[in-house]
């Protein structure tokens, strides 16, 4: 409204700020390290040659540089090759943003601008639209997507996906019941600055509420708590010595990197009217403990219980190993341990649950609750200890509603 109105000496001045601008910023723009940077400075570069039609180095600049981005950080189902659940939603949010200028300067929408849209978006309603819940997987932790949800209603954005699992995450659920578990292979070393060591790690959702959880990311990388975040026992799976599944090193401005990461050598996803089973196997304990990990959890509907199976397939048992199996709980949970000292009652709101594991030790420990960006809470969670002896150990334990 102001350029509309002003004297021409303004508008060369104006022009000749924008111009000068963006010439840096297509300059510079190959040293930002951050990814979503590059997205925004890519989306500055577009929006200017959408706006000066006769300037067609900046429209052919940036459309050029997207290509890169798509190509160079998407794999191929339409998730960041980081597996993060927020840089999902924020690229979605950009290119969706990048078409909207597109129609209103009316101009040809790009294909591949409508079909990184299409993919983006079917992991956003698999990840997010399909349950309403957030999964505190590898980076995430609790957000309100409500609005953007909205704002995709409004402009007629509609995304479906009804499959069970995508890139590494299976999510199985009813009405009652979400149950979601991470399967996937830990990214590579430049994708992996929002991993957490929680190969097989499970989530539970029972009514909207969170009965089993992991602990959250605190995102602020120059606190100690970054790191602690993406230790493997603030995930709720197994740990083998108080080691994590994989290694970090640093990177530039402190980021923390896998150094050596996880594979999932076989997984199985089950999904019928009376009976669920998400399973899976790493070899993050390889190298170090001669070990596979091995997790296999069923839900049987009807009777509302998790009966779980996590084995240890040793190569070499000529040591001794102790392990902890961590089941992480919603700092609004309370817990109590049985007079037997074989179970432990879980209280989550007007629900009731039994958690019980025959063979070996079960404690509550005292936590940290990261879900809450760059904040903490105290939590607690339920620990199975033991020392692994033989070259198969298997830890059976159930969770059943009361």
């Amino acid at each position: 409204m102001t350029y509309e109105d002003c004297e021409e000496d303004f508008k060369k001045k104006f022009n000749h700020s924008i111009q000068k601008q963006t010439n840096h910023l297509m300059y510079e723009i190959k040293n930002l390290s951050e990814v979503e940077n590059k997205i925004v400075g890519c989306a500055a570069i577009i929006l200017t040659g959408l706006s000066y039609k006769t300037e067609n180095k900046y429209l052919n600049s940036g459309l050029a540089l997207l290509k890169k981005i798509i190509k160079s950080s998407i794999d191929n189902q339409g998730f960041p090759k980081t597996r993060n659940i927020k840089q999902l939603i924020f690229y979605l949010k950009y290119f969706i943003l990048i078409r909207e200028w597109f129609k209103e300067s009316q101009n040809i929408i790009p294909e591949y601008i409508d079909e990184t849209i299409y993919y983006l978006g079917q992991s956003y309603a698999f990840i997010w639209q399909n349950i309403n819940q957030d999964i505190l997987f590898n980076g995430n932790y609790i957000s309100n997507n409500n609005e953007f949800d909205q704002y995709l209603k409004r402009f007629g954005y509609v995304f479906k996906n009804e499959n069970k699992e995508i890139a590494g995450y299976a999510i199985l659920k009813s009405k009652k019941i979400i149950f979601t578990m991470d399967i996937g292979d830990s990214p590579s070393n430049n994708f992996s600055k929002f991993y957490q060591s929680g190969a097989l790690s499970f989530e539970v959702f029972s009514n909207g509420k969170k009965l089993i959880t992991n602990s959250g990311y605190f995102s602020n990388i120059q606190n100690k708590l970054n790191k602690l975040s993406k230790s493997t026992a603030l995930q709720s799976t197994l740990s083998i010595e108080d080691h994590s599944s994989c290694n970090y090193k640093k990177s530039n401005k402190s980021n923390l990197i896998v150094d050596r990461g996880v594979h999932i050598t076989k997984k199985n996803i089950v999904f019928e009217d009376n009976y669920w089973k998400l399973s899976g196997s790493h070899d993050g304990y390889l190298k170090k403990f001669k070990t596979i990990h091995e997790r296999e959890i069923e839900f049987y509907p009807e009777q509302m219980k998790f009966i779980g199976f996590d084995r240890l397939l040793r190569k070499d048992n000529s040591e001794q190993i102790k392990f902890d199996v961590r089941f992480h709980l919603d700092p609004n949970s309370r817990v109590m341990k049985t007079q037997d000292n074989k179970s432990i009652l879980i209280e989550l709101e007007e629900e009731g649950w039994k958690f019980s594991c025959e063979n070996y030790d079960i404690n509550i420990d005292n936590g940290l609750y990261l879900g809450i960006k760059n904040s903490y809470k105290e939590n607690q969670n339920i620990c199975v200890s033991g020392i692994s002896k033989n070259t198969s150990e298997i830890i059976k334990w159930e969770i059943t509603k009361i």
